[in-house]
């Protein structure tokens, strides 16, 4: 017997191979595995992305001016938005040693990381979107198939202005209004009222058209006009890629 299969044995032998199905692991990988990281097999972080605008940063600047001011175009995109996928990777890192058995529900570690990945990948999610819809001239027949939804839905494009405008304006001082596509349960377009990032959004819901009213996405052009706000960002609407969103996603 070879020194290979003579180890190979004995660790079979001393059941070092079996598998803890509460865990998935063997004993030896227990073993090997660190205290924090016990309960959880080993893995490289997911990385998240940055994604690009559909326009350059000085593009931008000219697209938007008519919504937001330059500065805004830049802090919002560079600062807030690339903050929320930083912070993603780094709960992403955090997350693989962190220790499960102290989860509880008035605090944990792991609690707190679960909790924070979801606020920062509905900020990631929803600023994609905000950028994606912004820089058109809100010309509504550019996006036919996505109109005729709306009418059938809202009964006139005029009227769901009226409802996203409503829905935007009742959002708390940090929020989203989001033209949703309700996937999983009525196959309706919604507009939903989301408080921060994620309190009121939908199970299965697509945003088609995400309008973001944290202050910090107006203050700086309009103050506390966020009415205004909302009427510049709706007359701003690119529906060529809106219908391209909402082809993508909801029709089948």
């Amino acid at each position: 017997m070879n020194r290979r299969k003579f180890i190979t044995g004995s660790i079979a032998g001393a059941g070092l191979l079996a598998i803890d199905k509460k865990t998935g692991l063997s004993e030896i990988e227990k073993h090997f595995l660190t205290k924090n990281q016990k309960g959880v097999k080993s893995k490289m972080a997911y990385e998240w992305k940055f994604n690009k605008r559909p326009y350059t940063d000085e593009e931008a600047k000219e697209l938007l001016k008519e919504v937001i001011d330059a500065q805004t175009t830049d802090w919002h995109y560079n600062t807030h938005h690339k903050g929320y996928v930083t912070f993603m990777n780094n709960i992403e890192k955090e997350l693989e040693t962190a220790d499960r058995s102290k989860a509880n529900g008035n605090y944990s570690n792991v609690g707190e990381l679960k909790r924070r990945f979801t606020w920062n990948h509905a900020g990631a999610l929803l600023h994609d979107v905000y950028w994606e819809v912004l820089g058109g001239d809100g010309d509504v027949s550019k996006g036919p198939e996505v109109a005729a939804a709306i009418e059938k839905e809202f009964g006139s494009v005029d009227n769901w202005k009226t409802d996203f405008k409503a829905t935007a304006v009742s959002a708390k001082l940090s929020g989203w209004a989001v033209l949703t596509y309700d996937q999983l349960y009525s196959q309706r377009l919604l507009d939903v009222l989301v408080d921060e990032h994620h309190y009121g959004a939908i199970w299965g819901g697509i945003p088609i058209i995400s309008c973001d009213v944290f202050e910090h996405a107006y203050y700086h052009k309009d103050g506390p006009g966020r009415a205004v706000y909302i009427d510049n960002f709706l007359k701003n609407l690119n529906w060529a890629r809106i219908n391209d969103r909402y082809k993508k996603y909801a029709v089948k």
